[in-house]
């Protein structure tokens, strides 16, 4: 039951419109019930639990990937409030991606401001991984936060918080506009508000997310924010792309799971993206990033794996 990572290709190719993960996440909800479910994901649940996060992180140290870009507590009047996933919160290379976005926000102008210790995990994979008590006790915590400083448009650096927060919240009561980063980029940059002008001169490989492509239906914007980068060459997955997308294996808690070797999913992406010739693997999700990075290390490649936010800044 656990070897599901939610990426929902299933759903692309039923004929019947079966909803495999909504089963999958019923019999995990059973499971965490009796507490027959795997060492690692119990772990993780606790951490949650205890302190927000999946790594059992102070909550005071949430907003450390601010330092350096001034970035303030969210007040009402600020236009964007930046909810950045629990892995860019504490991982630091992660943190690079929400930073890279919020210094491009601040160079068109766009007030943004930080909740800090006051948000939680979003729950996310918590919820898939069959959690769903402590889902429901995290979404009421930080839809009240987001309530409290008159939040009205929310971006997230992750597409699992952006998969949440514009579904599962909502059935809850929430409401507010949610963005993925690259949403929010992707327009600045058509409005004339940011402007690539660095050129790049490498080839690059777009990476579909399975929760920002396929189950949210968002393509084209970090395409057209690679695309804006001068002296950049895209080059695309041949079939494995789009609604396509192979799955990097770190949903529904994959991400804290050890695989077998030919079990790894983000081995066999990382040898599609080396076969395309790109010097540089482009993602949009923290989870990609992680999952990516290690099967390149593992491997002893030298494929570079970068966040589209990541690229655009170097360009600006």
């Amino acid at each position: 039951v656990y070897r599901c990572v939610g990426c929902e290709a299933c759903t692309a190719w039923c004929p019947h419109g079966v909803s495999l993960p909504d089963i999958l996440r019923a019999v995990r909800r059973i499971l965490v019930e009796f507490g027959s479910f795997p060492a690692e994901l119990k772990d993780s649940v606790s951490r949650v639990q205890s302190s927000g996060n999946p790594f059992g992180e102070p909550r005071a140290e949430r907003a450390r990937w601010t330092e350096g870009l001034e970035v303030p507590s969210f007040s009402p009047g600020m236009e964007i409030l930046h909810v950045p996933c629990c892995v860019p919160a504490y991982d630091p290379r992660a943190a690079k991606t929400a930073q890279a976005a919020v210094a491009a926000l601040q160079r068109a102008g766009v007030s943004v401001g930080v909740l800090r210790s006051g948000e939680s995990c979003c729950g996310e994979a918590i919820r898939r991984v069959g959690a769903e008590e402590l889902f429901r006790e995290l979404a009421a915590a930080n839809i009240t936060a987001f309530e409290e400083v008159g939040a009205h448009t929310v971006m997230v650096t992750s597409p699992h918080c952006f998969l949440s927060f514009r579904g599962d919240y909502r059935e809850l009561g929430a409401d507010f506009e949610v963005l993925h980063q690259t949403q929010l980029l992707q327009r600045l940059v058509a409005e004339g508000r940011l402007e690539p002008k660095q050129p790049l001169g490498r080839r690059v490989v777009y990476h579909d997310p399975c929760t920002l492509g396929r189950q949210s239906g968002i393509f084209d914007e970090p395409r057209e924010l690679l695309r804006s980068i001068p002296d950049l060459e895209l080059v695309e997955f041949p079939t494995y792309n789009r609604e396509l997308s192979l799955c990097c294996g770190g949903g529904s808690g994959g991400v804290w799971l050890e695989r077998p070797r030919d079990e790894r999913l983000a081995e066999l992406r990382v040898r599609q993206a080396i076969e395309t010739g790109a010097e540089i693997l482009a993602v949009a999700c923290p989870y990609c990033l992680q999952m990516f990075e290690d099967a390149v290390r593992t491997m002893e490649l030298s494929l570079e794996v970068r966040d589209v936010a990541e690229l655009l800044a170097d360009s600006l």
